[in-house]
């Protein structure tokens, strides 16, 4: 490992030994898991803000997490972070035979199926994935509930259980509006969330065809909506006024100015 990598462990094992962070030190696998997922989150952030120096900052922050886990593990004679590197080392090595492999072996990994296939197969064979008894197994229950839905339909496609075209996923998005349609009409809570869920599940699967990520584009449009509606806000207090006070009309004249200012810029 690299002197500054080395330096960084180090980091982490002062932390966690005795003169080290009282709140360090309290910390377990369990207590660290909101932290790991916020650190993620951070990324994703950092990446749309096309800023390098700002990713560079989060990426150091969730390699962080993965150390402070592998010390928490070392000083539990579990495993330390040379066993995570190597893991991954020979797990990346071991699913990419198209790559890694050697002579005839790298054309044939190449040429008798696609790679995820052949990566999905590889996986399966491997100790820890014997168990799984689906090929929907593996997919995390911790996931935000878009980005489980669309790993979910990628993993059934892949075995092919899936639609061959774009269009008839839109008319199962279309089907599924209407039946929410009249499951409102019928006033049966659990149906009407039944139909919601069924809704979105369709409308997941429609993004996954035509290659758009629904998490990137719901982030997108919560983006958006913030920023038109801060600009509502700073409109009606430009003039004098409480957002509050104005009527729906009102607002929605606001509203529109906003998104024709952002389509201009």
């Amino acid at each position: 490992m690299s002197k500054t990598f080395d330096a960084l462990v180090e980091v982490m094992n002062r932390l966690r030994s005795e003169g080290g962070c009282p709140w360090d030190r309290e910390q377990n696998h369990s207590s660290l898991k909101p932290y790991l997922i916020e650190e993620a989150y951070e990324v994703i952030d950092a990446i749309d803000s096309e800023k390098p120096e700002a990713l560079c900052e989060e990426l150091g922050d969730l390699l962080f997490q993965v150390l402070f886990h592998s010390q928490i593990a070392k000083e539990r004679g579990a495993f330390d972070i040379e066993s995570v590197l190597k893991t991954v080392n020979e797990k990346m090595t071991r699913r990419h035979p198209h790559v890694f492999a050697k002579g005839d072996k790298q054309q044939e990994a190449l040429k008798s199926q696609s790679i995820l296939a052949r990566w999905e197969e590889i996986k399966l064979k491997e100790p820890g994935n014997r168990e799984r008894l689906s090929a929907l197994d593996g997919v995390p229950k911790s996931l935000p509930p878009l980005l489980r839905a669309h790993q979910i339909q990628a993993r059934a496609a892949r075995v092919g259980f899936d639609w061959k075209s774009p269009e008839p996923v839109l008319e199962k998005v279309e089907e599924e509006l209407q039946e929410l349609r009249e499951a409102i009409e019928e006033k049966k809570l659990t149906k009407i969330e039944n139909e919601l869920g069924d809704l979105l599940f369709s409308i997941v699967n429609y993004a996954r065809f035509i290659k758009v990520n629904p998490e990137d584009a719901m982030r997108g449009s919560i983006k958006r909506f913030t920023e038109r509606f801060q600009i509502v806000e700073a409109t009606a207090k430009q003039n004098g006024g409480d957002l509050g006070a104005l009527s729906l009309d009102e607002m929605n004249l606001l509203w529109e100015a906003a998104k024709s200012e952002e389509q201009a810029t």
